[in-house]
């Protein structure tokens, strides 16, 4: 328990202002990266650690999968590098996929907050750099054909650069300048975090962080225990599902056991790891399993080490969630974005008020490379799918969930490369029917401009549907075409100036049965092009006989 205690109105005030600090580190971080990826889909994390290094805040637009691995990184770095070697001006660096994210492209940097000569806490960020080296392959087969593994370094020292490390990182990638602007960015968050923490603490006139995270992890702690005896009875449940996979789908079982405010899920029974990279390695696993929970019970409760404490999560090792090295993970989202589906499957017999149907992108993104004028460019491209239909509201067209990375814009990708993009448009009658509707897909079109562009991409949803909950039907499945001829899921593909690559995005499940859906709803789907005549008769019983109602 906290040694101090801080009345319960300045407690609330303190964090809200923790927070807000980290939302500006994070504008600090879009304000002076180089890529689109952090400054324009937002594929980072800015995250605030006590001296005993406990997550306690992290800024709003963070990456859930960041936020629930990097208590993990941080350890590993610190392993390495304990605490009393560190000097202020150090900063940690590692990629490290088992201790870390996942996959190689996310760089996850520490800096400890030194007030004097004690540590009061440790600044940290993990963003994806698009360019790692490696062959930017779906069909990898291990780890060392995908990228750069960086072992935890210290890539400052003393406020001072470690130039062999910022050597070889630059000997690594295509675009360098692009590439270690980012790492320079992430590192200027970094300082910005720091100098913002110790002017809180002066303003507040408070020793440490001590106190103020020891209330704000036990009050999370104790709300979600209360929250799991509140809503989910004590018993055990089951669900499974199927990714699409390779040659052969790959299933994910899970055996859900609540008990007095825990919870232990079990993924014994998944498929075993394969030789392609979408291996999901335990700690991205139980980021996405404990942030199906955090959803589901108290969506507002602060994330840190205190909301996660309750749920314990075992996977078996050498199992497509919890690999064994050299396993291939550079896809490991495709399989992990899953796991917050399994788990609404699971519950949704005992909170069909708050679980929300399949949706249709755990993340669809290309990997374009091109040689520009400015040289060797590799830039990736996102694009949503359908968010799945909600007790009481339809489902998003084009969202993201359980990832919050944004769609690219088309004027960001044009600038970056020789391609036009000439279609961008939502997909009618692509959205599960539902009581509420699922979310509607897009189409976009890209048209080679030059010889020498490649693409890499490996998409889910193509052979299975986004699933319907409650009554409500499966969203359409994506697709992936060239020059109009469907291609694989996942593919790597030399272009040529003129051809036309094609991304059908999926639609999202729908919710509950559709028969149920307001006539009012169903004419205003009707004349927006949300669904077609015939589907409205179909699914819904609606001939148009009712409009205006």
């Amino acid at each position: 328990m906290s040694q101090t205690q801080i009345d319960p109105i300045r407690l609330g005030v303190l964090w809200q202002r923790t927070v807000f600090l980290m939302d500006e580190v994070a504008q600090t971080l879009i304000q002076t990266s180089f890529s689109s990826v952090i400054r324009e889909n937002f594929d980072f994390a800015c995250v605030l650690f006590d001296a005993k290094g406990r997550l306690m805040a992290q800024s709003s637009v963070s990456i859930p999968a960041f936020c629930g691995t990097v208590q993990k990184t941080l350890r590993y770095l610190l392993a390495d590098f304990p605490s009393e070697t560190l000097s202020p001006g150090d900063v940690l660096l590692t990629n490290d996929p088992d201790a870390g994210t996942g996959h190689l492209n996310d760089l996850t940097f520490a800096m400890p907050i030194f007030r004097g000569g004690d540590i009061v806490g440790y600044a940290a960020n993990v963003a994806h750099q698009t360019d790692i080296g490696g062959a930017v392959s779906p069909l990898a087969r291990e780890i060392f054909e995908e990228g750069l593994q960086i072992p935890p370094v210290k890539i400052l020292a003393d406020w001072h650069d470690n130039r062999d490390v910022f050597a070889f990182l630059r000997r690594n990638v295509r675009d360098p300048a692009g590439t270690l602007g980012d790492v320079r960015a992430q590192i200027a968050a970094l300082d910005t975090q720091r100098r913002k923490t110790l002017a809180l603490l002066d303003e507040q006139g408070l020793d440490s962080l001590d106190d103020l995270a020891d209330q704000i992890i036990e009050r999370s702690a104790e709300a979600m225990r209360r929250k799991i005896r509140e809503l989910l009875p004590d018993g055990v449940y089951d669900a499974e599902a199927f990714t699409d996979g390779f040659e052969d789908p790959l299933r994910l079982k899970l055996r859900i056991t609540v008990k007095d405010g825990e919870v232990i899920c079990d993924y014994t029974g998944s498929s075993p790891q394969i030789d392609k990279p979408v291996n999901c390695v335990l700690n991205y696993t139980r980021a996405y399993t404990a942030y199906a929970f955090k959803c589901l019970l108290d969506p507002e409760l602060p994330n840190n080490d205190g909301s996660f404490d309750p749920i314990k999560v075992i996977a078996p090792e050498g199992s497509i969630v919890n690999p064994r090295p050299p396993a291939a993970v550079w896809s490991r989202h495709i399989t992990g974005t899953y796991l917050p589906s399994v788990v609404f499957g699971a519950l949704s017999g005992v909170l069909p008020d708050r679980v929300i149907a399949d949706c249709g992108s755990p993340s669809w993104g290309a990997y374009f490379q091109a040689k520009t004028e400015r040289g060797s460019r590799l830039f990736l491209y996102f694009m949503a799918g359908g968010h799945g239909g909600r007790p009481g509201l339809d489902g998003p067209s084009c969202l993201s969930f359980p990832t919050n990375v944004q769609n690219t814009s088309v004027e960001e990708t044009e600038n970056a490369l020789p391609v036009l993009v000439c279609e961008k448009e939502l997909l009618p009658d692509t959205g599960g029917p539902g009581h509420q509707r699922g979310g509607l897909g897009q189409r976009v079109t890209f048209e080679v401009q030059q010889e020498g562009v490649s693409v890499a991409f490996r998409h889910e949803r193509v052979r299975f549907a986004p699933r319907g909950f409650l009554g409500g039907m499966d969203g359409a499945r994506g697709a992936n075409l060239l020059n109009g001829e469907p291609v694989p899921a996942k593919s790597r593909l030399n272009l040529r100036r003129g051809d036309r690559l094609t991304f059908l995005t999926p639609g999202g499940g729908g919710m509950g049965d559709p028969t149920e859906r307001s006539r009012a709803d169903l004419a205003q789907d009707v004349r927006n092009g949300y669904v077609d005549q015939d589907s409205a008769a179909k699914y819904y019983g609606y001939h148009g006989e009712e409009q205006g109602r």
